[in-house]
Formats: C-alpha cells, sequence, structure tokens
C-alpha cells in the first residue's frame, strides 16, 4: 500500500481509533504542526518565491524565529508521544520527519539562500496563515456547536485542502487577473472628485458600503452562474460538496474565482476605497464565507433578516426542488426578498447537499476538466 494512501487512512481513522490516549490525537497534530513548520523554514528560505510582499517583512524577525523554534520542538514531541502510544507509527514517524527535513534545511535559523527579488511568488506563508488562523477559530466551533456530528478528515477532505491550497498559493496570479478588468475601466474614466469624497467617508460607512455594493454585484453574478447552462458547469464544483464544513467553500473552479471576483471586485477598485476600508473588508468576507459554509447550528432569530446566517446560505447548497435557485447573497439577505429567491422554512435545515442535475466527478483535476468535458458532449 503506498505511503500517502496508508497516512490517509490514518489520518481517517475510524472514531474508536482515534480516542484520548491511543496516540490519534497527538499524531494529527504533530502531522499538521510539522507540516507548517517545514513551510516556515522553506518560507525564510526562499522567500522572493514562497512568500507575498506584505506578509514577508513579517517573517525574519526574531518573534517568529522564536515561535518556529517552539513550535518546532511541540511537533516533535507530539509526534513521539503518538509513536509511543500508537500500534501503528506512522503518524508519529511523519510528525518527526517533517521536524527533522525541517532541521536539517536550517530549522528556526534559516536564511535566504542567495536570491535575487523577483517579480513572481507564490503564496505559501499565506496559505499557511490562512489554514492555521481559520483551523484555530472553527474547527474549535465545529467540535462544540456542531449541527451534525462530522470527522475533521470527513469524505473528500483532501480536494477540499487542495483547493484551499491553490488558492493560496496562487495569490498572485488570481489578484493580477481580478483588478485586470477594473484597472482598463480605471484608465478610461475621470472620476476623481467623486473617489476623492469616497476616500474621505468614515471607515465606519466605508465598510459597510463596500459589503453593500459587493454583495450586489456578487448576487446577480451568482444567480447568473446558476441559470446560464455553461457557466453552472463551473459553479456546479462548488455544489458538489456533498458536505458542508469550514474548509468545504473552498471548493471552486479557478474560472469561477477569476470571473466573481474580477466582476464583486469593481465597485471597490473603481470608487476608490481607502485601502484600510477594504483590508477590513477583504477580512470580513474571508471569515464571513467560511462561517456561512460551517457546520454550526447557530441560527439567532433576530439577525437572520438583517445578515446571512449558516442556515440560509446552506439551502442554498441543499438537495431537493426547494432548494434550488434560493439565497444568492452572501452578506444580506435583503436582496433575495427583493429580488424573489429567499427560502427559510422556519426550525428546517436541508436534508443533503450535493448536486443532483448532473453527476459531477471526484477529484481535483477531473472536475478541473469536467466543465470543458462537459461541453464537448453537449455540442
Amino acid at each position: 500500500m503506498p505511503l500517502l494512501q496508508r497516512l490517509r487512512d490514518e489520518l481517517e481513522a475510524p472514531p474508536q481509533g482515534r480516542r484520548f490516549g491511543q496516540g490519534w490525537i497527538s499524531g494529527t497534530l504533530g502531522v499538521v504542526l510539522g507540516a507548517a513548520t517545514l513551510g516556515g523554514v522553506l518560507c525564510l528560505r526562499y522567500p522572493s518565491l514562497l512568500t507575498t510582499p506584505e506578509i514577508r517583512a513579517a517573517i525574519d524577525v526574531p518573534t517568529f524565529r522564536i515561535v518556529l523554534m517552539a513550535a518546532l520542538v511541540l511537533a516533535f514531541v507530539l509526534g513521539g508521544v503518538s509513536a509511543a502510544l500508537r500500534q501503528n507509527k506512522l503518524l508519529g514517524f511523519t510528525a518527526m520527519a517533517f521536524v527533522l527535513v525541517a532541521t536539517a534545511l536550517g530549522g528556526s535559523g534559516a536564511h535566504a539562500q542567495g536570491e535575487t527579488p523577483g517579480s513572481l511568488y507564490f503564496g505559501l506563508d499565506w496559505f499557511f496563515l490562512n489554514l492555521i488562523l481559520s483551523g484555530i477559530v472553527f474547527l474549535p466551533l465545529e467540535r462544540a456547536f456542531g449541527r451534525t456530528p462530522q470527522a475533521v478528515f470527513r469524505p473528500e477532505w483532501r480536494e477540499d485542502l487542495l483547493y484551499f491550497f491553490l488558492s493560496s498559493v496562487l495569490v498572485q496570479s488570481l489578484t493580477f487577473l481580478t483588478f485586470a478588468p477594473s484597472k482598463a475601466l480605471l484608465a478610461h474614466t475621470d472620476w476623481d472628485a467623486l473617489r476623492t469624497w469616497v476616500r474621505d467617508l468614515p471607515l465606519a460607512v466605508q465598510v459597510p458600503a463596500i459589503m453593500f455594493l459587493t454583495d450586489l454585484v456578487q448576487y446577480w453574478v451568482h444567480r447568473v452562474f446558476h441559470q446560464v447552462p455553461f457557466l453552472w458547469r463551473f459553479h456546479a464544483i462548488h455544489h458538489s460538496a456533498p458536505i458542508l464544513d469550514w474548509i468545504a467553500g473552498s471548493r471552486m473552479h479557478v474560472m469561477e474565482i477569476v470571473c466573481l471576483r474580477a466582476l464583486t471586485v469593481m465597485p471597490t477598485m473603481l470608487l476608490g476605497f481607502h485601502e484600510s476600508a477594504v483590508q477590513i473588508y477583504l477580512v470580513v468576507v474571508y471569515l464571513y464565507a467560511t462561517w456561512l459554509h460551517a457546520n454550526l447550528r447557530f441560527d439567532v432569530e433576530w439577525i437572520k433578516p438583517i445578515l446571512a446566517t449558516p442556515r440560509f446560505h446552506h439551502w442554498h447548497h441543499g438537495l431537493g426542488k426547494e432548494a434550488i435557485d434560493v439565497n444568492f447573497a452572501i452578506h444580506f439577505p435583503v436582496l433575495d426578498r427583493v429580488f424573489g429567491t429567499y427560502h427559510m422554512p422556519k426550525g428546517r435545515w436541508p436534508s443533503g447537499y450535493g448536486v443532483d442535475s448532473h453527476r459531477v466527478p471526484s477529484g481535483f483535476v477531473a472536475q478541473f476538466l469536467d466543465p470543458f468535458r462537459r461541453k464537448q458532449q453537449e455540442s
């Protein structure tokens, strides 16, 4: 049996093999932390290639190196505990192997290897930062307040982690592609007075304005992706997740990511909102999208008419006739009320999730190619 398959089987061990004292918890934490520390060391060695300019300066500082050293030690200890407790030593040995490779590459004392700064970079640092912060926030919430009992390593978690990884490391390419239309329009507009007025508004006004304008554009782009057959073939990938949790929302075809972001970013770019307001919005929308897909039973009655909740968005992903083409908004359900697509049956959740209009294949490569193959089959 291939090593990666054996490691996957260990991570997906049945509940009786994941109980406290059996080494699964320490081994899993050790593997995750070991992989993260190896990624941190690689970012220190190859900063101009693997790190984003915004984060790069915050990495090569004493505080980060101290934290990295502590994480290396902790990952090795967790791996050792797992190897001592668990009959199958693979998780523990894998965690320790990550640490040993990271140490061989310089550990917390690693330095850049004679690189010359270039314009091309991959956001490996952004991937680990996203993954760690999202996991710290949402994994405990799902364990404590989950609507349905779900394992962390549930079916198709690897596909969704790969989507999460690629959207993070390709941040430069995706940013360039999504900003290009707005920059082209800006080159042919003369809105300096309006842009200055918008930029000078209080942040407390700018952030909600960005949220509403972006959601208004997103509502119609999202709805078009549902109702135009060619576009639905791409968006169906996002809906193919049979289980929703904090990482399931990452499952999006790269073509849809580019189209959606390129159009929804236009109000922000064209109207000239302040950079601080845009940065606040990016944090809010990232956490909010994760929240909407999370396996959480929270359903605060008074907030439902004002802001989208997990139950609101879960109905958008639901199976069955009543869940078709409903709840397109990401932030403000009032848009669905105004345009006639609001659906929130009192006290009920969807019976299941996925796509029943056509079969979406499993696996990242097959899902990437499926919209193009389907077009050929239908022509």
